[in-house]
């Protein structure tokens, strides 16, 4: 009941502040606005840390057992810890297990624990698998919400967590009703792939913050879609809190780990965009991609095989926007990126 009364005022305050809003801005200015608020919210949370404790680190895997890190309550990382092993960990090193549940690389460790790091070469990859995959469909809608013109609005949907069975990773979006007609041409999907290699070359970080719900709502003023996916996640936290991820000047949302950086991608292309409906909103597609993180490569023949199979529609059932079971292979991921309209 408790919850319900907070998604119901959560989501009163969202249509009066919706009523209230100023004309849409454009996508750079959205942008720059959500990275400006992400930034500030961040500040004002390391300010708050109290004087500096310690945690204890117990290093497991390959070649670790038995070492033993003291590092600070709330300011060190698994990337902090990795810093005191070796460049091999520091570059490899993709996503970690604390106390054996995923943990993002650069989200400050709150108690002593034990601390796995995970690379792609790991004998068992299923999780890190999954979490490539979903952030390869996260950096494709990041690319999506820049990819077209200012006077064109992109709303992006839920990420669905899509198994490696299905080929491909998706991300969902809304565009514009100016352009319910448009067809993505082979040149506006490689125009979209150099995009997102672009953001690859760059290697940036994907940044965490746990942030009230109120805030993530404020901060997706603009979105009326990425509001409803606060208020779901809110609903679904233990503390009423979501979290987010800042890569470069764009701020998405996952409940769920991503990756440490976009470096850590290589092969990758953006394989189709479907139309998938019509309703009141407008016209949902599905954007679909292909990748492999680095030091995986397949041979050109493989990787068009690959391609060929990712370009079909991924059909998903409702409920797959819900996490897969831990056991969940993921797939090779791909990032989609539409390019900009003329």
């Amino acid at each position: 009941m408790a919850a319900a009364r907070t998604v119901g005022q959560m989501l009163q305050r969202r249509m009066v502040s919706s009523a209230a809003a100023a004309p849409r801005l454009s996508s750079a200015a959205v942008l720059a606005q959500r990275s400006a608020q992400f930034s500030r919210e961040q500040l004002r949370q390391r300010a708050l840390q109290p004087r500096v404790e310690k945690v204890e680190v117990q290093l497991q895997g390959p070649g670790l057992q038995g070492t033993l890190l003291v590092m600070n309550r709330g300011l060190s990382t698994p990337y902090s810890c990795a810093r005191h092993l070796s460049e091999w960990h520091v570059n490899s090193s993709a996503l970690a297990l604390v106390d054996g549940q995923p943990w993002h690389m650069h989200k400050p460790l709150t108690r002593s624990c034990e601390l796995t790091l995970l690379t792609f070469r790991d004998p068992d990859p299923q999780i890190l698998n999954q979490a490539y995959w979903r952030s390869c469909a996260a950096l494709l809608g990041l690319v999506l919400e820049s990819a077209f013109k200012d006077q064109f609005s992109v709303e992006l949907l839920k990420i669905p967590e899509v198994p490696v069975t299905a080929g491909a990773f998706c991300c969902d979006l809304l565009l514009d009703p100016l352009l319910d007609s448009w067809k993505p041409t082979e040149e506006n999907l490689r125009s979209l792939t150099r995009d997102a290699l672009q953001m690859i070359s760059r290697d940036l970080p994907w940044e965490p913050l746990e942030v009230s719900a109120s805030l993530a709502l404020e901060i997706f003023s603009q979105s009326r879609c990425k509001q409803e996916e606060v208020e779901e996640a809110a609903a679904q936290s233990q503390n009423g809190t979501v979290t987010l991820y800042r890569c470069g000047d764009h701020v998405t949302l996952s409940s769920t780990p991503l990756v440490s950086r976009t470096g850590l991608c290589s092969q990758f292309e953006v394989t189709s965009i479907h139309t998938l409906s019509e309703n009141t909103r407008g016209v949902q597609r599905r954007a679909q991609g292909l990748s492999l993180p680095i030091n995986l490569t397949a041979h050109h023949t493989v990787w068009r095989k690959l391609r060929k199979r990712a370009e079909r529609l991924v059909e998903l059932p409702s409920s797959s926007t819900l996490a897969p079971p831990p056991n969940t292979k993921a797939p090779p991921t791909v990032s989609v990126t539409p390019p900009p309209l003329p």
